[in-house]
């Protein structure tokens, strides 16, 4: 861009909110610290071209915090109501694809401190003589907070202090880092039982108040002690209410006591009654461990527990085991056969078989013999051998779990047995594999079980490890189907379906696999672009096919909204493009190509269209502000236009603007001549602004195809900004704003430098000395100067420092600092003119001042022009040095100071000196050569 407008972002962050303290520790590490539940307000001041995105994120806060996941994109981070877990590393980045983002952070340390809690514990000694015990108490005191706390103790209204009584103790155990406070009372005397205070401190860090604690110590503090009125476990029925009763036995002061349950909460619809707790309708899901805890803050919290165990049965399953010496999957007279029955029993102790035979009771006997398998091996499992088959066994063998408490039905499960139960077999019928669907559909895979009787099926995935649509490893079928809604491509692929023992044979399991292919449409790129560009030009789309199934695709169409363009199918390429050969009024519009196969078709859209980009505002202006009137001002909008060679040529902007909080945009035109080049800087003067209101700014160009796109921004009115010049590339100041430009009054000088216009200047003004106009020779313009008349002395010195400019970044790969050329404009008429110097101040050198320019004596009534090449190797300030002469004719004036990347031009070339202060002016600003437009606009309210 020229005039080095693009600029890659400069970033600063800057505090407002509830701070109590801001530290600059080192240049690198700034702390923000606040006390928890106040507001944290940080600010990303940010500079560059086009206007940088910013970024807030954190790092170094607990895992619990959420801030990561959720960035924040605006220049301000407001967090209301912090707490401690928020505190942290910010950092702001700032990027606009210039050159690398800008990164700055600062640490927040959130302030706190909880209330202190004491806790007592006791020691008792050996038995010295028959009655007497030596008896020692620790009292410890602990609260959370941020800074480290201080902790002191008081017996009544006595401050104990280490060493202040023999019989106490005080110290820190040097495990707990300052957190912990400990006062030990040896050997117990009756002036020890007392009322004890513990106060913490954070020394009124962020004015937050100490905190007190208080226990009374008697002969009768002890520990807590408890019993359940319960049994252990408890066992009940689904649907039953409960009632544990937890009481105290003991403990001085009397002790708190809560209900907790080892997995996790209690259940929502729990009573709470002091230490009795009520469960109505108990529910499987309720069953646990219950503890009742008792506290009172003197040694350890006595607790109680039971185990509520709640009766449940379910999950009835049998197999039959063919004679498992011999291998034959099949059942045969003379030979041995086991019938198993399994559940789920809770509790499993409670669990009892029953087996019948055609519904008939069945005893174990030689050769119908009833087992229960190892509970380890095989849990809530019954086993009936039958040796030596006959054909007067076959029939209906029925086993019936039940528990003995009662309540809960009982599962009855048949097994036939008869010359029809024969093993398993599976097929996948001709037809369903492989089976052919489409993305979306709803798919049955199909297994086809014969055998009595019918196991589970169970289905899986046989080509790759990879969990079933459902979400499991395996899916269990009943009927041998398995049932896939809303398909995806994902699963193509080849599954396996195989008999478990469940319900069946406990034989090695049957086998078959179906294979699935789930064709898809097209998947194309782009699937949206917009392409702009001016009439007469021409385009190409090209729509690229990336995946589809079937991968022969047979066609594709291009369409301008319905109307057909061109057919055709693909041969081998994968691609297809359409071209505008001269875009006119009527080709523009949304192309659309559609790609064709079986299965469906993909989309490739195009936005042709011939609206301008948005312009991008120019945020780093300096001192748009550029009039500032009692009850009124002016502010400088600048922008460049982005791509204005990407349409057709830009022929006016429309300007709309309203007050900040109001529904109605007042706009008018701004007409461009010419062509607008690409990083032009574009100056509009609004005018009559109303202090201290701000405005939102619309900005939309206009072509012949119509309105491109909009940019808004807010201005606000700022009297003064209080930042620094970071990263400054161009300063121009013509002393016509009300802060001067943010220069300053030097404290240690005899007197200031005057700001003044010959317009407003005293009439009782010097004559022979001082400007007649300002640099540009308006009489209205402001200049500085010093007033030499009495009571000034010969020798008196004014001096006026610059803000703080912060040079660009070094050159990795140059050998020299940044050089600027520093120039301005200085006035020395009079008999009796002192000297004017210059001085250039260092970061970190407040003492050390070097001179970079000086003149002495009358130079005439005229302005002249100084220029000076400086490479300051780091931020810097400037010096104006007035010194009075020996009389009053020794007014000297300064106007015009920049200071503008790049060495000075050569004498001989004349100084593109661009002034603000017109009004309603749209100016052109070029390097070379230099074009002011003028508009005179009235801009009315």
């Amino acid at each position: 861009l020229s005039l080095g407008l693009a600029a890659p972002p400069t970033v600063r962050i800057v505090h407002s909110g509830l701070a109590c303290n801001i530290e600059e520790e080192r240049y690198s590490e700034r702390v923000y610290t606040i006390r928890e539940g106040e507001t944290l307000e940080l600010t990303c001041l940010v500079t560059g071209h086009p206007r940088p995105q910013i970024r807030w994120t954190k790092t170094a806060g607990s895992a619990s915090d959420r801030f990561q996941d959720s960035s924040v994109f605006n220049e301000t981070l407001r967090i209301a109501n912090i707490q401690r877990h928020q505190g942290g590393r910010y950092y702001c980045k700032a990027e606009n694809g210039l050159g690398s983002p800008a990164i700055k952070s600062i640490r927040v340390d959130v302030y706190y401190l909880d209330d202190p809690i004491v806790t007592v514990h006791q020691s008792i000694g050996e038995a010295k003589e028959q009655f007497y015990y030596e008896r020692t108490v620790f009292l410890r005191c602990v609260a959370n907070s941020n800074p480290p706390v201080r902790y002191s103790w008081r017996r009544g209204q006595e401050v104990l202090l280490q060493g202040s009584d023999k019989g106490v103790e005080i110290y820190e155990p040097f495990f707990t880092q300052g957190e912990t406070k400990i006062l030990k009372l040896k050997n117990l005397r009756p002036q020890d039982y007392a009322n004890y205070s513990c106060i913490a401190s954070v020394r009124n860090v962020c004015s937050i108040p100490d905190k007190m604690v208080s226990f009374r110590l008697s002969n009768k503090t002890a520990s807590p002690s408890i019993k359940l009125l319960v049994d252990d476990p408890i066992v009940v029925n689904p649907g039953e209410a409960i009632t544990l009763v937890c009481v105290t036995t003991g403990g001085e002061p009397a002790p708190s006591l809560t209900w907790v349950r080892s997995a996790g909460v209690l259940p929502e619809k729990t009573v709470l009654n002091g230490g009795t707790l009520t469960i109505p309708a108990i529910t499987s899901e309720d069953a646990g461990t219950y503890s009742c805890v008792a506290n009172n803050n003197v040694g350890n919290p006595a607790k109680k527990s039971t185990n509520i165990v709640v009766r449940a049965l379910k999950k009835g399953r049998f197999w039959i085991t063919p004679d498992p010496y011999h291998k034959d999957d099949n059942i045969q007279i003379g030979r041995e056969v086991k019938i198993s029955c399994q559940v789920e029993a809770i509790p499993s102790e409670e669990l009892t078989f029953s087996w019948f035979k055609n519904g008939r009771p069945l005893r174990s006997s030689e050769r119908m013999v009833i087992t229960q398998t190892d509970p380890d091996v095989s849990p809530g499992t019954t086993n009936l051998d039958i040796i030596d088959l006959k054909f007067t066994d076959f029939g209906t063998y029925t086993c019936v779990a039940s528990l003995k408490g009662g309540g809960i039905s009982d599962i009855s499960i048949d097994v036939n047995i008869s010359s029809s139960t024969v093993p398993p077999n599976l097929t996948v019928p001709q037809e369903k594999s492989p089976l052919v669907t489409r993305e979306g559909d709803t798919i049955e895979l199909q297994c086809q079980v014969t055998g009595k009787p019918k196991p589970i099926i169970l289905w899986s995935r046989a080509d790759k490890e990879v969990m079933m649509p459902d979400g499991a490893m395996q899916t269990e079928s009943y009927d041998g189907i398995l049932r896939i809604v809303n398909v995806s491509r994902e699963m193509t692929g080849t599954y396996k379906c195989q008999t478990s023992q469940y319900n069946g044979f406990n034989v090695k399991p049957r086998e078959a696999l179906v294979q699935l292919i789930v064709q898809y449409p097209p998947a194309v790129e782009p699937t949206f672009l917009e392409i702009r560009q001016g009439q007469g030009r021409s385009i190409t789309m090209s729509c690229r096919v990336l995946r589809a199934y079937p991968t022969r695709v047979l066609t594709y169409e291009w369409r301008l909204g319905s109307k057909l363009l061109r057919t055709g199918q693909f041969d081998v390429q994968d691609s297809t493009e359409y071209t505008v050969s001269s875009l006119s009024r009527d080709s523009y519009g949304i192309y659309n190509c559609n790609i064709i196969n079986e299965a469906g078709a993909g989309r490739c859209s195009f936005l042709v269209t011939g609206k301008a980009y948005a312009p991008e505002f120019y945020y780093d202006t300096y001192n748009p502000l550029w009039q500032n009137r009692p009850r009124v001002y002016s502010y400088s909008l600048q922008w460049t236009q982005m791509n204005p060679d990407a349409v057709d040529r830009i022929l006016a902007y429309r300007l709309g603007i309203r007050q900040a909080g109001q529904q109605r945009w007042w706009e008018q035109e701004i007409t461009v001549n010419g062509n607008i080049q690409k990083g032009e800087l574009i100056t509009y003067n609004l005018t009559e602004l109303i202090k201290p209101e701000a405005y939102e700014v619309r900005l939309t160009p206009i072509t012949r195809f119509g309105e491109g796109d909009s940019t808004i921004r807010v201005i606000k009115y700022s009297g003064k900004k209080n930042f620094m010049y970071k990263e400054m590339r161009e300063f121009h100041c013509g002393f016509e704003d009300g802060n001067i430009c943010l220069f300053t009054q030097d404290d240690t000088d005899n007197f200031d430098w005057t700001k003044q216009s010959t317009a407003t200047r005293d009439t009782k003004y010097t004559p022979n000395t001082g400007p007649n106009a300002d640099r540009t020779g308006s009489k209205e313009g402001f200049y500085m100067y010093i007033e030499t008349s009495r009571p000034r002395l010969e020798g008196e010195k004014a001096r006026l420092v610059s803000p703080v400019f912060s040079v660009a970044p070094k050159n990795p790969y140059g050998a020299t600092n940044t050089a600027y050329c520093f120039s301005f404009y200085y006035h020395m008429y009079g008999q009796h003119i002192g000297s004017l110097n210059v001085y250039l101040r260092l970061k970190g050198q407040t003492t050390i001042e070097n001179p970079l320019w000086s003149s002495s004596g009358n130079k005439g009534q005229h302005w002249n022009q100084a220029r000076v090449n400086i490479n300051p190797p780091t931020s810097f300030q400037l010096i104006f040095e007035g010194i009075r002469g020996p009389g009053i004719e020794g007014d000297i004036a300064i106007d015009d100071v920049s200071i503008v990347e790049g060495e000075c031009m050569k004498s001989d070339q004349p100084a593109n000196n661009l002034r603000s202060g017109a009004v309603g002016t749209l100016t052109h600003i070029r390097l070379i050569p230099v074009i002011i437009l003028m508009y005179v606009l009235s801009h009315q309210r």
